[in-house]
Order: C-alpha cells, then sequence, then structure tokens
C-alpha cells in the first residue's frame, strides 16, 4: 500500500475577490512540511493574499484552504481563530493595535522581553523604536519588527511577507541564517514571498510564481542545486553559534 504523503496546507480552488477583482484565484497547491518555498510576484500578483489566508488573517470568498487536513476554526462571529501554530511576520499590524513595541513583545514573550531588548534594540540604532506604538511605524519598521519576532517564535509554520524589501546585504544575511538553521533544526515549515526570486533562490527550496492571482510556474530552488551551489552557501555562511529559546 502506498505510504500518503502528508500536507501542511491544501489547496484547491482557492479564490479571493474584492468587489469585482478577483486577487487570488489557485486551482491547486500542496504545501509540505518542513519545506521552505518562495512566493515570488509583482504588486497585484496575489502572494500578500494567499499569506494572509494561510495566517488565518483573511477567509477565501470560495475554494477549500485546509490546514493539516481541517479547516480554519471559527468564533460565533465568523471570524477565524488565529492558530498558535502559525505566526505571520505581519502578525504585529493585526495584534498591536495600540500596543508599543515594548508591550506587544511583552505579550509575546513574558520571559524573554528583556533578552529581546537587549539584542535588538537597546545598543542599536532601533533603540528609539523600543517605546512607539506599532500604529506609528514606517513599513520598512514594521517589516522590521515582523522579522524580529519572527526569528524569537517557535512555529510550525512561519509566513513572511515582502522578504528582504527593506534589508541591505548584512542584515539580509543575518537574517537567512536564522531563517535556515530554525528550517535544519525545528523543522519549520517556512514561506516567504517577494517581488524578485534574488534572495530566496538561495535558499528556497521551492520557487512559487505568481501574476495575476494565478500560478504561472513552479521551480526548485538553488537549495537542491549542485555541489557547486551548496560549496558557495558554505562560503557564505560560516558557522555560527546562536542559542535559540522556545516560545513560552
Amino acid at each position: 500500500m502506498a505510504k500518503i504523503r502528508r500536507l501542511i496546507f491544501e489547496i484547491n480552488n482557492l479564490n479571493k475577490s474584492y468587489n469585482s477583482y478577483d486577487a487570488l484565484k489557485l486551482k491547486k497547491l500542496d504545501i509540505h512540511p518542513g519545506t521552505i518555498y518562495g512566493v515570488v510576484g509583482t504588486i497585484g500578483s496575489g502572494k500578500t493574499t494567499l499569506l494572509n489566508l494561510m495566517a488565518g488573517f483573511d477567509t477565501q470568498s470560495s475554494g477549500s484552504l485546509l490546514y493539516e487536513g481541517k479547516e480554519y476554526e471559527k468564533n460565533w462571529l465568523g471570524r477565524i481563530k488565529q492558530n498558535k501554530s502559525i505566526f505571520s511576520s505581519i502578525d504585529p499590524k493585526h495584534n498591536g493595535i495600540n500596543k508599543t513595541i515594548s508591550n506587544y513583545v511583552s505579550d509575546q514573550f513574558p520571559r524573554k522581553k528583556n533578552m529581546i531588548e537587549n539584542r535588538y534594540f537597546k545598543n542599536s540604532s532601533f533603540k528609539h523604536l523600543w517605546t512607539r506604538r506599532i500604529d506609528m511605524l514606517s513599513a520598512g519598521e514594521l517589516n522590521w519588527l515582523g522579522m524580529i519576532v519572527a526569528c524569537e517564535c517557535d512555529p510550525r509554520v512561519l509566513l513572511i511577507d515582502d522578504y528582504g524589501m527593506y534589508f541591505n546585504t548584512s542584515m539580509e544575511k543575518d537574517f537567512r541564517a536564522q531563517l535556515i538553521k530554525m528550517n535544519r533544526s525545528l523543522g519549520t515549515t517556512i514561506i516567504l514571498s517577494s517581488a524578485s526570486d534574488m534572495y530566496l533562490k538561495y535558499f528556497a527550496s521551492v520557487l512559487i510564481f505568481l501574476d495575476h492571482g494565478h500560478i504561472s510556474k513552479i521551480r526548485t530552488g538553488n537549495s537542491r542545486g549542485n555541489k557547486k551551489d551548496k560549496n558557495q552557501r558554505k562560503k557564505s555562511f560560516p558557522n555560527k553559534k546562536r542559542k535559540y529559546y522556545n516560545r513560552n
């Protein structure tokens, strides 16, 4: 008897419309656990819409989106209950309303607040943001905060929108190394979106290209490439000892 392959996300005939505009129309897409995916597309391609649906921040207009074989739970108002196993870098925008970064981090990581402040804020150019309200952050600052929280949490699924858009080369390499280590050591399924594959092609196993809400092509990333690719990545990312904490 053939072994059934387990899926973490299963999409069939998924459609998301805003009035008469179809933002997303996907016939079929399977996401396997423990894999890094890159979703590539320009503005209006549907990549952010897809991640919002996966995160449970929005509901589809029609079709099926299953997480581990089940539909998303809803409360008595019909709103999707946030699944603690899924974390999105867009979370601060949705769940940090009227909170300062300090308060938001305290809510998310009550035992790690001081460590996060010391690591990312205390002695850096972002020190002034610690007491700023999240709804007062710029798009770049909000993206940076989402990446920090993403790297410090321990979800089964990590969704990151607009990866690398606001990074310089050094910041991108540091976050990339953390994501790769999270995937390899914890088996985290990671789905990242970007307007180009400039960064994603170097560490995503699968690249999904979207165009006007449709999948235009799916390709294998360089992380499954030849030995030359692997040797290049080893040179780019020397071994670094970094302590990881479990989210409480």
